[in-house]
C-alpha cells in the first residue's frame, strides 16, 4: 500500500473562482523502495490530481549524499528538486558501495515555497551480490603489447549505459559535477570506455581545473582506478593521463 499525503490547496493557486471547490492534492508513493547498488531505481510517485498547481515542483530531501536522481537538480546535499514533468520516468542512481536504510520525504511544493502535500518513504539499498569477473590476463609494456581485448557489450547494455553517460554529460553542463560522477561511474561499471574516461576526470586534479570547479576536492586515487578502467575497457588516452598522474 503506498504512503500518502493530502493538503488542500490554497486559493491562489488554483484561481479565485475555484477556491471554494478546490480539489485537496496528495502524494502516492510505495513505503518502502528496495534497490541494490549500482543501479537505477525507479521511483513511482502518483500525483492527485495530475496537474496540480501551476509552477509547482517536487522536492525530494533524506537521500544519501551519493545518491543522484535521473531528473531534476541538487539544491542541497541529500536534496533534489524535480519538476512535475518528469515523475513518469524519475529513478534514484544508487552508486556503487551504497548500502542502508534511509527515510525519504517527498513534498509538493508551491512556487513560493509553501508545501501543498507530503509523503514519506524508506529507501533501502543492499550491495549487489554479482561480483566481476577477475582480471587474470597479463598486460605486456604498452610498446609491445597487442591491442587489449576490449570487453563486448550486448545492444540492451550498451544502450542503457549511453542513457547513463548522457544523464552525466547534462548534469555535468548544469555544473552538477558530484550528480555526473554518479552517472559516469554506472555507465563505466556496464562497460563504456568513455564514461570511465569522464568520472575519472572528476577526481582528476587537473581535469577539474579545467572544469573550473569551486569546493570540489580532487582525488587521484579515484581518477586513477577509472583510468586503469577506462584503459581494460579500450580507451587509448587513459595510458597517457596515468602517466600524468604518475608525474604528480
Amino acid at each position: 500500500m503506498a504512503a500518502t499525503a493530502t493538503v488542500p490547496l490554497s486559493g491562489a493557486s488554483v484561481g479565485s473562482a475555484q477556491a471554494q471547490r478546490a480539489e485537496p492534492v496528495s502524494i502516492k508513493v510505495a513505503p518502502i523502495l528496495r534497490g541494490e547498488a549500482p543501479s537505477s531505481l525507479p521511483i513511482k510517485i502518483q500525483l492527485s490530481p495530475e496537474q496540480g498547481a501551476k509552477n509547482a515542483f517536487i522536492r525530494i530531501r533524506g537521500l544519501p549524499r551519493t545518491v543522484a536522481l535521473s531528473e531534476g537538480h541538487a539544491i542541497a546535499p541529500g536534496s533534489w528538486s524535480v519538476p512535475l514533468a518528469a515523475l513518469a520516468t524519475l529513478t534514484f542512481i544508487l552508486p556503487a558501495g551504497l548500502e542502508g536504510q534511509s527515510e525519504v520525504f517527498i513534498s509538493f511544493v508551491n512556487v513560493d515555497g509553501g508545501v501543498l502535500a507530503e509523503a514519506r518513504t524508506t529507501l533501502v539499498v543492499a550491495a549487489s551480490k554479482e561480483r566481476p569477473p577477475v582480471e587474470t590476463r597479463a598486460i605486456a609494456p604498452p610498446a609491445t603489447a597487442p591491442a587489449l581485448a576490449v570487453p563486448k557489450m550486448d545492444p540492451t547494455e550498451r544502450e542503457r549505459a549511453m542513457r547513463l553517460h548522457a544523464q552525466g554529460v547534462e548534469q555535468l553542463q548544469r555544473g552538477n559535477v558530484y550528480a555526473a560522477r554518479k552517472f559516469f561511474e554506472l555507465a563505466a561499471t556496464a562497460g563504456l570506455a568513455q564514461s570511465a574516461i569522464a568520472a575519472a576526470a572528476t577526481y582528476d586534479p587537473d581535469e577539474l581545473v579545467k572544469l573550473n570547479v569551486v569546493g570540489l576536492q580532487p582525488d587521484a586515487a579515484a581518477a586513477r582506478k577509472w583510468y586503469e578502467k577506462a584503459r581494460e575497457l579500450g580507451a587509448v588516452e587513459a595510458a597517457e593521463r596515468l602517466r600524468r598522474l604518475g608525474s604528480r
